[in-house]
This record gives C-alpha cells, sequence and structure tokens, in this order.
C-alpha cells in the first residue's frame, strides 16, 4: 500500500503507522477522553478484591498495562502487576500477575461475514491485533455471535476489540470481543 502511495505520489506514504484513535489530531487519547468522561475516581484491587490503590478513571487503563498503576501495596515476591480487567460501573481496574493475562476463549457479538454467515464450527485462526500474527483456533458461530477457541494461550486480549477470524487465508469475518477467558 505505501509503495502504491509513493508511486501516485501521495504524502501519506512517508506518515509512520497511527496505533492511536485517528480522529484525536494531536494524539493525546487520555486527554481527549478527561474533557468527555468524568475523571471518576475508582478502587485499583487484585484478583482477590484486596484494595491496592485508587486511579482518577477507568478510561487511563488499558487491559496488560504495567506502568503507571501507582500501587501502594506492592507484589508479593515484587514481580510487576498488570491490568487484568477494567470494570467501568463499578469504577475498578482489577491487577495482577503477567501469568493471569492469558487467555484461551473468546466470547464474541455482532459478528460481520465476508460471505454467506458461517454456521456450526470450524478449524482457522484469529487475530486480535491489527499487527498481530493470527493464531490457530477452533471458531463456532453461535446464536448472534461466535466464540473462538484459541489453540495456544494470548495476552492482553480485552473486550471491545475485535477479532478476524480466517479459514486458511481467506477472511471469513470478524466480532467484537465481549469477553476473554
Amino acid at each position: 500500500m505505501r509503495q502504491e502511495a509513493r508511486a501516485l505520489g501521495f504524502g501519506v506514504a512517508k506518515k509512520p503507522d497511527s496505533h492511536d484513535i485517528c480522529f484525536i489530531a494531536d494524539g493525546d487519547t487520555q486527554g481527549f477522553l478527561a474533557r468527555h468522561i468524568d475523571d471518576a475516581p475508582g478502587d485499583i484491587i487484585d484478583s482477590s478484591g484486596a484494595v491496592l490503590g485508587t486511579h482518577r478513571g477507568t478510561h487511563r487503563y488499558t487491559v496488560g498495562q504495567r506502568k503507571g498503576l501507582d500501587l501502594r501495596v506492592p507484589a508479593p515476591g515484587g514481580e510487576p502487576r498488570y491490568v487484568l480487567s477494567i470494570e467501568p460501573v463499578s469504577r475498578t481496574v482489577v491487577v495482577g500477575a503477567r501469568d493471569d493475562l492469558a487467555v484461551t476463549r473468546l466470547t464474541c457479538i455482532r459478528p460481520t461475514w465476508t460471505g454467506d454467515p458461517v454456521e456450526g464450527a470450524f478449524r482457522g485462526s484469529a487475530q486480535y491485533r491489527a499487527h498481530g500474527l493470527a493464531q490457530a483456533a477452533t471458531v463456532e458461530a453461535t446464536d448472534g455471535g461466535l466464540t473462538v477457541a484459541l489453540d495456544e494461550p494470548a495476552s492482553g486480549v480485552a473486550p471491545g476489540q475485535t477479532v478476524v477470524v480466517y479459514e486458511a487465508d481467506r477472511v471469513v469475518g470478524s466480532a467484537v470481543i465481549a469477553g476473554a477467558l
């Protein structure tokens, strides 16, 4: 694509890839969200429910985040903690060990198919990061959604992300991740 853009003389061919939301011109995603969402404080807890600190808004965190947690209580053994889940309604951020990020099953909603809707299950692959590799998986269409069972655990998968499913090298469809276990 960049080669084509360069050949046609488009300036965008030299523009670096964006990993932020494209409509936020200055790239300050947290600032944009702070202007449009309340900075409602809440607790940062571990998976047992122990309060480890507080935050100034769940919109400041992403699943898999390690830095900037500002926790008052160090982890046993001193290992780093990662954001495992974000619960905006209760204004809670749950943190834990890196191993706790691993998931093998995705439940997805609002599937979009490139052809006829898929029925039943098939062996294929799933990709949940734009620049990530597709992973071997069993994909099963469910009533109004789909389930993706990954062959190998994946980390940093969060509700709201999109998963693209493939059969061999053909895109079969996509869906919004509603849950990751």
